[in-house]
C-alpha cells in the first residue's frame, strides 16, 4: 500500500511540473529513435534516455577516468546498482539490481556482447568467473518491463559488458601501469578496418602481491591474462543485401592466493589486513575459453536479422581450507570464526597459535569444477513508419545448454610452526562427483509503438527449461554408475511486460510492469522465483540539470535463496523457498556542469542515490542456518538500505582531474529487523577516489590514480567465514600511448 501511495504521488507530482510553461532556458529532451547495434543492449546514452524501462549507458570515457580494473568500482555510480565485494580487486563481485540477492551475481542476467556468460547461466549461475572489465568498451545496465528480452533472470535487470569493438581505420592503444602492493597492468589493443574486412588483437595483464599479510609472508595477490582477437568480413556498402560475419576469440586464465577465510571480530579490530597461516594453501586457478560468431544481415534500413552462435568453457579449481578437526570434532572455518573462544582449540591451530598433534587435521578442499556454455540465438527487427506513428518489432529465439561438473576431493593438512604439509592426498573425486545441467528454449517478442511523444513497449518472453543431475558419488570416481543418482526438474512460464514513456518539452515520464523469474534448481519439483515488478520515473532536464528520479515497487510471490558456500552455506547450490517478500526503493540522479560557459573547462558533478527498502512477508527457518530465523517483517540480507555516489570531474584538453565519493550504508548478514546486531553487521564506509590524467600530446597521455585516499579501514563481508577488508590506500602511475 505504501509503495502504491508513493508511486501514485510521485506521477501526479511529475505530471505538475511537466503542465508548467516552459522557460527559455530550458534545455530539450526530445528524443528520436535510434538503431541497436549488434551485440548491445542500448549502444549509447542516447538510447539509454530513450527506454521505456530505467536503463544506465557507462560510456568509455567513464570507464578510462580512474583506470578501474575493479567492476564494483564502476558500477557504484549506477542508481539500483548495489554491491557487496569480497577480495578487494572485484575478481568475484556480487552484484544485486533493485534488491534482488547479490550472492555471486547470481540473481541478474550478465552478458558480454549480447551473450550469456555466466559459468552456467541456467543450471549454475553463480560468477566465480567475470569478465575483466579494464577491457571493456563499455557497460550496459537494464531495468524495468523491457528487459523481458534478456531472460532468464528478469526480476532485477540486466548488465551487458560490451568489449572493444574493431576499429574503422587503423590504430594502436597501450594502457600501462604500476602502484601500491606491486600491482601492475598491460593493455595493448591493435586493429584495423579496410573495405571488406576488420581485425583487432588484444591482450590485457594485470596482477598485485596482495595487500593482505599471510602470517607466512607468502603473496596475497594474483595475477591475469586476457586475450581476445576478432575478425570481420562485409560486403560492399552499394551490395542489395548488407552482411557481415564477426569472429570473435577470447581466452583468459587467472591465479589468485585468494581464500574464504576470514578473521575474528577481535583479530580484525587489532590487524585487519591479516591472513592465517592455515590459508596459505589457498589458491584458485581459472582458464575461460570463448567462441562466438555473430553474422548480421539487413536487407535495408528496416529489416535486419542478427544471429550468434556461442561457446564457453570455464575451468576452475579452488583449493581452500574448509574445516578442522580436533580430538574427533569436525569443525567448519565458518563456525570456528564465529565462535573463536567456544571453539578455542580449533582457532588456536586456524590462527596458527598452535601446532596440529597427531589425531589433528586441516582439510583442504579442491573445489574443482568444469563449466560449459553453448547455444545460439538470433532476433529479427523490423521496422515501419506511418504518418506520425513508427513500429519497431523485434522478434527473438535461442536454443542454450549448459552444464557443471563437479569433481573434487579433499586433502589432508598439518600445521607445525606456521607450515602446512600434506598429511593424506585424496583421489580426485571422492567428494563432489556429479554434473548438473539445463537444456532451455526460449523466445520473446517486443513490439515497440510510438506515436507523438508517447511510446509504449508491449513484450513477452516465452522459457521452456529442463534441468538435470547425475550424481555419481564420492565412492564412485571412476564414474561407472554404480551408485548412480539422477533428478530432472522441468520449468514453463510466460513472462509479458509493457512499458511506457512520454515526452513533455522538458521531461519525460516512463513506468511499466513486468513479471519477475528466476530459474529454480534441479531439485524435483521446485518452482522457480517469481514476482510482480512495478516501476515509475521521470528523466529531465531543466536549468542545466539533468537526471532521473524512478521509485520501483518488487513484490515477491516466491523468494530462493541459495545454499553457497560464497555466504556461509555449504556449497550445494540448492535452493530453499523464501516465500513471499516486498522490495521497494527510490534511485536518484542528477547531472550538473558548474561551468556551462567556460571555453577552456567542464567542472561536471554527478550524484546518485539508491534507497533500497525489503520486508519478508512470512517466516521460516532458512535452509543451514544460511539467512537465520526469518519472521514477519524481517530485512533481507547482504543489501545496504543507503548507496550515495558522488563525481566531481575538472576537464581541460590538456587534463582532468576526477574525485569519486561512494558511502555505502551498513547492512546486515542475517534476516532480521530493527538495529543490526554487531555480529551479523557489516558497518558503512564512505571511500574516495581520485583520478589525474594529463594529455602531454594526441598520442600520450599520463595518468595517476589513488584508491580509498582517506586510507579508511573497512569491513566489505563477513563471509564466506570472517570479516575481511577493503582495499587500502594505494597510488598508481600510468601511461597510455595510441596511435
Amino acid at each position: 500500500m505504501k509503495a502504491s501511495i508513493f508511486l501514485f504521488t510521485l506521477l501526479l507530482s511529475i505530471v505538475a511540473f511537466a503542465q508548467k510553461p516552459a522557460s527559455t532556458s530550458m534545455d530539450s529532451i526530445h528524443l528520436d529513435e535510434v538503431t541497436l547495434k549488434a551485440n548491445s543492449i542500448l549502444g549509447s546514452k542516447f538510447e539509454a534516455k530513450n527506454r521505456t524501462g530505467s536503463a544506465y549507458y557507462i560510456s568509455p570515457k567513464e570507464i578510462k577516468k580512474f583506470n578501474y580494473t575493479d567492476v564494483n568500482r564502476i558500477l557504484r555510480s549506477v542508481p539500483g546498482v548495489n554491491v557487496y565485494e569480497e577480495d578487494g580487486f572485484g575478481l568475484r563481485p556480487n552484484i544485486s539490481l533493485r534488491g534482488t540477492s547479490p550472492e555471486r551475481s547470481s540473481k541478474i542476467t550478465l552478458m558480454e556482447d549480447g551473450v550469456l556468460i555466466a559459468p552456467a547461466p541456467y543450471s549454475s549461475p553463480s560468477a566465480y568467473y567475470f569478465p575483466t572489465i579494464a577491457r571493456m568498451q563499455a557497460v550496459e545496465i537494464l531495468k524495468g518491463s523491457s528487459q523481458v528480452q534478456y531472460g532468464p533472470y528478469t526480476t532485477g535487470g540486466a548488465i551487458n559488458m560490451i568489449s572493444n569493438e574493431v576499429p574503422d581505420s587503423f590504430g594502436i592503444f597501450l594502457n600501462s601501469s604500476y602502484g601500491s602492493f606491486n600491482s601492475g597492468r598491460l593493455h595493448t589493443v591493435l586493429g584495423d578496418s579496410k573495405k571488406n574486412f576488420g581485425y583487432s588483437i588484444e591482450y590485457l595483464n594485470y596482477n598485485s602481491d596482495g595487500f593482505k599479510d599471510l602470517d607466512n609472508g607468502e603473496n596475497t595477490g594474483f595475477d591475469k591474462n586476457d586475450f581476445v582477437a576478432k575478425f570481420k568480413v562485409n560486403t560492399s556498402p552499394e551490395a542489395k543485401i548488407g552482411q557481415a560475419f564477426e569472429l570473435k576469440f577470447q581466452y583468459s586464465d587467472e591465479i589468485s592466493n585468494e581464500t574464504y577465510l576470514g578473521l575474528t571480530e577481535t583479530d580484525f579490530a587489532a590487524t585487519p589486513f591479516r591472513r592465517y597461516a592455515s590459508s596459505q594453501e589457498d589458491e584458485m586457478n581459472t582458464k575461460h575459453l570463448q567462441f562466438m560468431g555473430t553474422h548480421t544481415m539487413a536487407f535495408n534500413s528496416n529489416i535486419r536479422i542478427t544471429t550468434t552462435a556461442y561457446l564457453n568453457n570455464f575451468n576452475r579449481n579452488w583449493f581452500k581450507v574448509d574445516n578442522l578437526t580436533v580430538n574427533g570434532q569436525r569443525e567448519s572455518i565458518a563456525n570456528i570464526i564465529q565462535n573463536p573462544g567456544v571453539l578455542s582449540s580449533h582457532y588456536d591451530i586456524v590462527s596458527g597459535n598452535s601446532n596440529t598433534e597427531a589425531n589433528e587435521v586441516i582439510a583442504v578442499k579442491a573445489n574443482n569444477r568444469e563449466y560449459l556454455s553453448t547455444g545460439i540465438q538470433t532476433k529479427l527487427n523490423y521496422r515501419w513508419n506511418n504518418n506520425n506513428t513508427v513500429h519497431d518489432m523485434e522478434v527473438g529465439l535461442r536454443y542454450h545448454y549448459d552444464e557443471e561438473d563437479r569433481f573434487q576431493w579433499v586433502d589432508d593438512y598439518s600445521l607445525y610452526n606456521g607450515t602446512m604439509a600434506v598429511i593424506t592426498a585424496r583421489q580426485r573425486g571422492t567428494d563432489a562427483n556429479r554434473i548438473s545441467d539445463a537444456r532451455a528454449f526460449s523466445s520473446y517478442a517486443l513490439y515497440k509503438l510510438k506515436y507523438k511523444e508517447l511510446t509504449l513497449t508491449p513484450g513477452l518472453r516465452y522459457e521452456n527449461i529442463n534441468l538435470g543431475r547425475t550424481n555419481y558419488g564420492g565412492n564412485d570416481p571412476e564414474r561407472t554408475g554404480i551408485n548412480l543418482a539422477e533428478r530432472e526438474n522441468q520449468v514453463n512460464v510466460f513472462i509479458p511486460g509493457i512499458g511506457f514513456n512520454y515526452n513533455f518539452q522538458n521531461i519525460s515520464l516512463f513506468g511499466g510492469v513486468h513479471k519477475g523469474f528466476s530459474p529454480p534448481s534441479n531439485q524435483v519439483g521446485e518452482k522457480p522465483e517469481e514476482s510482480v515488478n512495478y516501476e515509475l520515473g521521470t528523466r529531465f532536464s531543466y536549468a542545466g540539470f539533468s537526471g532521473e528520479l524512478v521509485g520501483f515497487y518488487n513484490d515477491y510471490s516466491n523468494l530462493l535463496g541459495s545454499d553457497l558456500a560464497a555466504t556461509g552455506g555449504t556449497g550445494s547450490l540448492d535452493q530453499f523457498n523464501a516465500g513471499e517478500v516486498k522490495v521497494q526503493g527510490i534511485e536518484v540522479l542528477l547531472n550538473y556542469n558548474f561551468l556551462p560557459n567556460s571555453k577552456k573547462f567542464n567542472l561536471p558533478v554527478t550524484f546518485s542515490y539508491t534507497y533500497t527498502d525489503t520486508e519478508f512477508l512470512n517466516r521460516f527457518g532458512s535452509e543451514n542456518d544460511i539467512w537465520g530465523e526469518v519472521n514477519i517483517g524481517d530485512e533481507l540480507p547482504y543489501l545496504s538500505k543507503h548507496q550515495l555516489n558522488t563525481a566531481i570531474s575538472l576537464e581541460h584538453k590538456k587534463f582532468e582531474i576526477n574525485l569519486s565519493g561512494r558511502y555505502n550504508g551498513a547492512f546486515r548478514t542475517k534476516a532480521g529487523s530493527g538495529p543490526i546486531a554487531a555480529s551479523e553487521q557489516v558497518a558503512s564506509n564512505i571511500v574516495l577516489d581520485l583520478g589525474i590524467k594529463y594529455r602531454y600530446n594526441q598520442h600520450l597521455t599520463l595518468t595517476a590514480n589513488a584508491m580509498n585516499l582517506l586510507d579508511e579501514t573497512y569491513a566489505v563481508a563477513r563471509v564466506p567465514a570472517g570479516l575481511r577488508p577493503g582495499l587500502p590506500f594505494g597510488v598508481y602511475g600510468g601511461i597510455e600511448i595510441s596511435f
